[in-house]
């Protein structure tokens, strides 16, 4: 702030306001008490800070006095390291010295604002206070002074007023007197006319005896009070801002002496090499370290055998599907194993960006990604490996039994009616039937026959060649021809394909809501991965779920076991596993536990008509759970015609013992009258990756929000919330 140009007068400026100056100064001099309580709790605060900042070095100290050893050398170090400390605890030990030296200084600090600033405070506005009630009972002793001169103006005033009176009374008396009394009362008149001038004189000197102690007042008595109040408010503040400057230079001196040993300590650390505690722990656990010895071949201890590979015909066969296999793989696995190496490499390069500070990406998410790639790459390798040791394994001991090899171009299949393998003659029959054709000359075969297969495809046929050789196939293995289910005198040999009422009860799984109907489920498409495995979404950026083989359930004996003129099966009946109170007109309120009869399937909206005793009704179709169906009696000899297209082998009957928990429903029905809801159900489990997906396990329920748009997912709803899963794990219910 600038200095004014003249430095202003209180005695030539203010003249009589001796009263707001003084409390002017006064509040300037409580203000110093204040000022001086500011400094002691700024003190009391510096030393609770020190002393917490000390306890916490103390703790930490001890802390690290525990630990030298096991952060040294390790927990079990094959040499005593003595009293030596790592050099990262050594500069941890210079860090907490550090900072005990800043807690000393801020409590060095603390006392000197006490000692040197809030005292000196305190001391000079006691004095100050003293100075001004000088001032202030000097400026009342004038005023006195001034009051006893008016006091005493007024007093001549009143015997003047007095004399002009008692002069006015004594004319009168010379009017009212006689001749005899005239000379006397003109004699005293004129002698109360002289007291009278007397007093006038009187109070004309005292009028200006009075005005001028006035003028000495308010031009020279009260100026000069008010030039000292003005002279002790300016001592004052003279005073505070040197205090000011001491506290100033006291903390700055406690932050030099803070920074000096920061600066120190800046200059330790880089001195901490991070190879030295490497080399210190490499010292005290060195070992001498014994590579476990290769595994050796170990005799069945029922069959004694020994290490050689065996080469005769059947062995050559299986070894040279398995070499032709390894081969292909080998270049395959070659080629991912380079790309995904690239890979790594670049996040690797990367994250040494990040750690130069030249990328501002997360070092997290790069040392994820860097570890998720190498997990595949490790894959990758591992499969990579396999390849090139059984394929250098079987060529040292067989030769190149690929050459001349004619492979069959065999695919995972999926058969949905009964096919006999072509090596082995068995049926290949199952719960999904899965096995494999050669999609040139057809060869079928079981999943566990495809190695054993000789590599001698004659490559591409005709229909009518294929089945040739089909036949020529299955009279080599020993095994029943083909049916051919064109032909009439085929159906006349072949065997009665009538299933056998073996079901005695179906798990809830199947027909928990109505929607699923009994022809529905027998006619329905599978949608799994011919091999037993669910297929993996189509979405490159949507990570690989985790696989089990569904398991799919046949639909009831009686909806192909029937004869043609049996009666038509009786309603299904279910159980309510729910309470449900009606809250329409059309709906029926039944209890948890009670039978009823499934009228009307679900058609989507999510209710099933029932009825119950002699009522009718609606009912959520997640609150009923289906009763098992009796299967009917088949016919004695039923036609092949009869059967309705074959499906593989998912008859529940496989699944006994099996156990299907319980279905849960929804806590609310949904709304009636809504729109129509499409279902989906969950063919194989998978476990999400990330917010925007849906975790599922086999036979989980989903409202279809929106189908597979191209990219192999689609877009499904529970419990209100809209997420996506793997397009091809699912199918509508």
């Amino acid at each position: 702030m600038a200095a004014p140009d003249v430095a202003p007068q209180f005695g030539a400026e203010l003249k009589d306001s001796f009263k707001p100056v003084n409390a002017w100064v006064s509040n300037g001099i409580s203000w110093l008490d204040e000022i001086q309580q500011f400094y002691r709790e700024r003190s009391a605060i510096e030393k609770e800070y020190a002393t917490k900042l000390s306890a916490l070095c103390k703790k930490y100290h001890d802390r690290k006095a525990k630990r030298i050893g096991s952060l040294s050398v390790g927990d079990t170090p094959t040499m005593t390291p003595g009293s030596l400390e790592s050099a990262s605890l050594t500069t941890w030990a210079t860090q907490l010295n550090t900072v005990e030296a800043h807690a000393a200084e801020r409590d060095k600090f603390g006392t000197e604002l006490v000692t040197q600033v809030a005292e000196p405070l305190k001391v000079a506005a006691t004095q100050y206070e003293d100075i001004r009630k000088c001032h202030a009972d000097f400026h009342a002793k004038l005023e006195k002074e001034r009051d006893a001169a008016y006091g005493d103006l007024k007093k001549a005033k009143g015997k003047y007023d007095g004399a002009c009176q008692e002069v006015e009374s004594r004319r009168k008396k010379i009017d009212s007197s006689f001749d005899h009394g005239k000379t006397k009362a003109q004699s005293a008149f004129q002698q109360q006319v002289l007291e009278m001038n007397n007093y006038k004189n009187l109070y004309l000197i005292s009028i200006n005896v009075t005005n001028k102690l006035k003028e000495k007042f308010f031009h020279e008595y009260v100026p000069e009070v008010l030039d000292g109040l003005q002279n002790l408010n300016e001592t004052r503040v003279k005073r505070l801002n040197s205090l000011w400057i001491l506290a100033a230079q006291l903390e700055k001196n406690s932050l030099t002496n803070s920074m000096d040993n920061i600066s120190n300590l800046l200059e330790e650390i880089p001195r901490n090499n991070p190879q030295m505690d490497s080399m210190m722990f490499l010292q005290h656990n060195a070992i001498q370290s014994a590579e476990p010895a290769n595994l050796e071949f170990e005799p069945s201890p029922i069959w004694h055998d020994d290490g050689s590979i065996i080469v005769d015909e059947p062995a050559k066969v299986f070894l040279r599907n398995v070499l032709s296999k390894s081969k292909s793989q080998v270049r395959e696995y070659r080629v991912e194993s380079d790309q995904k190496r690239r890979e790594v490499e670049t996040f690797k390069k990367s994250r040494e960006d990040i750690q130069r500070g030249a990328d501002n990406r997360s070092e997290v998410d790069v040392v994820r990604a860097i570890f998720n790639l190498q997990e595949g790459l490790h894959d990758v390798d591992r499969k990579w490996l396999t390849a090139e040791v059984e394929t250098s394994t079987i060529i040292a001991a067989a030769g190149d039994l690929s050459v001349g090899a004619q492979n069959h171009n065999f695919r995972p299949q999926t058969f949905k009616i009964p096919t006999n393998c072509d090596y082995c003659g068995d049926r290949i029959w199952g719960l999904s039937a899965k096995g494999f054709d050669c999609q040139d000359c057809g060869f079928t075969c079981h999943s566990k026959c495809q190695m054993k297969v000789p590599a001698e495809c004659p490559g591409e046929q005709s229909k009518e060649d294929k089945k040739k050789l089909k036949a020529a196939r299955q009279e080599q293995a020993g095994a029943v021809p083909a049916i051919d289910l064109d032909s009439s005198a085929a159906s006349a040999r072949a065997p009665s394909l009538t299933r056998q009422n073996t079901m005695n009860s179906l798990s809830s799984g199947y027909a928990a809501s109505a929607a699923r109907s009994v022809s529905n489920v027998a006619t329905q498409p599978t949608t799994e991965d011919p091999a037993g495995e669910p297929p993996a979404p189509v979405a490159a950026t949507k990570p690989a779920a985790a696989r089990r083989t569904p398991r799919i359930l046949a639909p009831p004996p009686a909806a192909y076991s029937r004869a043609p003129n049996d009666p038509a099966p009786s309603k299904p009946r279910g159980k309510m596993i729910y309470a449900f109170d009606a809250s329409g007109a059309d709906e029926i309120s039944v209890q948890e536990g009670e039978d009823v009869t499934i009228t009307d399937p679900d058609d989507g909206s999510g209710w099933i008509r029932v009825r119950a005793g002699s009522k009718e009704g609606l009912v959520p179709a997640a609150y009923v759970e289906a009763a098992p169906t009796p299967s009917p009696v088949p016919s004695a000899s039923p036609g092949l015609a009869d059967r309705p297209e074959s499906t593989y082998s998912n008859s529940s009957a496989s699944l006994a013992g099996s156990v299907t928990p319980k279905r849960v429903g929804p806590a609310v029905a949904p709304r009636r009258g809504a729109k129509k809801l499409q279902y989906v159900e969950a063919l194989y489990e998978y476990e999400a990756r990330s917010d925007m997906e849906w975790s599922m396990a086999e036979g989980d329920r989903f409202v279809l929000v929106t189908r597979d748009g191209g990219d192999g997912w689609a877009d499904v709803e529970r419990g209100g919330v809209t997420k996506s899963v793997p397009a091809n794990y699912i199918q509508e219910v």
